[in-house]
């Protein structure tokens, strides 16, 4: 049997002149949301099962209905279905080539449900196993950086603000600092996930149906923790799609930022890391070059991830109650910000597990600036001194070796007395790198010693998911 009639509109009855041919592909969705179409399948069987539960359908239409839903699926699977832009989208594509396989069965299926609650059950469906395959990418690059983290737990870098020199760091505590960030990113993911799996489905176009449906029961089949409320809102409603986005958007903004500090690290003003080649790329014109091409695309791909949001919010912000076609526009967006962040971690999560830390060059760059002021501070106020008074004491002495061209721990014992007669040999103790960085003992700090025990409580935060 043939897949579809073309010109055979679900709806047509109340028309008496055939759709318009531009504005037929101009209002056809079905390009795009085509990708729903084992969800959408999937909800038909369930909806199916309901039916047939309650009497609605006999259990010879039920199985008529499923299996040929499963052929049409098998179908469509194999490339071998014909898609019509004519019948506008997944779902009356799907719809009408079931009738065509299966004859007056199939036309049952529609019993008590509308496109509009159909859709918004596809997408939920969609989205709820996209987040689960976003958040386990996301588990996949926390467990490389605490890898990193972990083989970098003494390398010692300066830590900056304002993109200046401000005091030693470990690369491992920095690592963690992403960790953290992608931690807080896998939480909101789950919250969306959680608010968003509510059902839809019987809400029909938006006032309910008359048939005895069991809702309840159609959640239950579908995993769904519980249909929605009120009728009205389960077919208007796309929050969930704008809270995702919002999600992928922060999610996306901590990506451009590790991005950003890879571009600067990997550059040779900063020199601190290597990139491995599999993730550069060379110029057409100088051969010399090797650019970081991978982090550069990830943080130019949050910009396209903030645009989504954008319009997504712009799109249902002037909307009236229930559906209207303006929301066909919310699954472009949806869709590509989807594969855009899977990339996105995808690529990160490969890509770290191959950065070479340059550590000379790093040590000596946080050998500049000053970087063990703080800890010169801090030396005096154990001595009695009030912190401000600390602070104007080791100014004086930044000024000194600023003049003199040498880092504090390179002045002499008399030059820095001269600022303040508590000052002792025992100084120089806590000037060096690694004093500075063991020094700062204690959970959230940067030595070395709570790094790897942050790195063992990073692992067992995993482990319990």
């Amino acid at each position: 049997m043939s897949d579809t009639n073309p010109s055979a509109k679900p709806w047509a009855g109340r028309f008496n002149a055939p759709t318009d041919a531009f504005v037929e592909a101009f209002t056809a969705s079905v390009d795009f949301d085509r990708r729903l179409y084992r969800y959408d399948i999937q909800g038909s069987i369930a909806h199916a099962t309901m039916l047939a539960r309650q009497g609605i359908l006999t259990d010879a239409e039920r199985d008529a209905i499923v299996a040929g839903l499963e052929t049409v699926r098998a179908r469509i699977d194999a490339g071998e279905f014909n898609w019509s832009i004519p019948l506008e989208d997944v779902h009356m594509n799907i719809e009408t080539a079931l009738t065509a396989d299966i004859g007056d069965a199939g036309k049952k299926l529609h019993t008590g449900r509308s496109r509009n609650d159909q859709v918004a059950t596809d997408v939920r469906l969609w989205l709820r196993d996209e987040i689960d395959a976003i958040r386990a990418e996301i588990l996949r690059l926390q467990r490389a950086l605490l890898d990193l983290a972990e083989r970098e737990a003494d390398t010692i870098l300066p830590g900056f603000t304002h993109l200046q020199v401000a005091q030693p760091i470990t690369f491992g505590h920095h690592m963690l600092a992403w960790f953290e960030m992608l931690e807080r990113d896998r939480d909101r993911l789950a919250d969306c996930r959680r608010r968003m799996n509510v059902l839809p489905l019987g809400a029909a176009a938006l006032a309910g149906t008359t048939y005895p449906i069991d809702r309840h029961y159609t959640a239950e089949l579908l995993g769904f923790d519980r249909p929605a409320e009120n009728s009205l809102d389960a077919v208007s409603d796309r929050d969930f799609a704008i809270e995702f986005t919002a999600a992928a958007a922060i999610l996306m903004m901590h990506l451009s930022r590790f991005s950003e500090e890879l571009i600067l690290w990997s550059s040779a003003q900063f020199g601190f890391i290597d990139l491995s080649d599999s993730f550069c790329t060379g110029s057409s014109i100088m051969p010399q070059k090797k650019n970081p091409d991978v982090p550069e695309l990830v943080r130019g791909k949050s910009g396209r991830i903030f645009g989504h949001l954008m319009g997504l919010l712009t799109l249902m912000k002037s909307q009236p109650l229930a559906y209207n076609k303006d929301n066909q526009e919310d699954k472009e967006p949806l869709f590509d910000t989807v594969d855009n962040l899977k990339g996105s971690l995808k690529v990160y999560a490969d890509m770290m597990g191959h950065v070479t830390c340059r550590h000379e060059r790093m040590r000596a760059s946080a050998r500049q600036g000053f970087s063990t002021a703080t800890d010169l501070a801090d030396y005096l106020v154990r001595r009695g001194i009030p912190f401000r008074d600390a602070h104007e004491i080791v100014g004086k002495a930044v000024a000194l070796g600023v003049r003199e061209g040498r880092d504090l721990s390179e002045l002499t014992l008399d030059e820095l007395r001269q600022f303040s007669p508590a000052i002792d040999a025992d100084v120089f103790a806590v000037l060096t790198l690694e004093g500075s960085v063991a020094a700062r003992d204690h959970i959230g700090g940067t030595a070395p010693a709570q790094v790897r025990a942050a790195i063992q409580r990073g692992r067992q935060r995993l482990c319990d998911i």
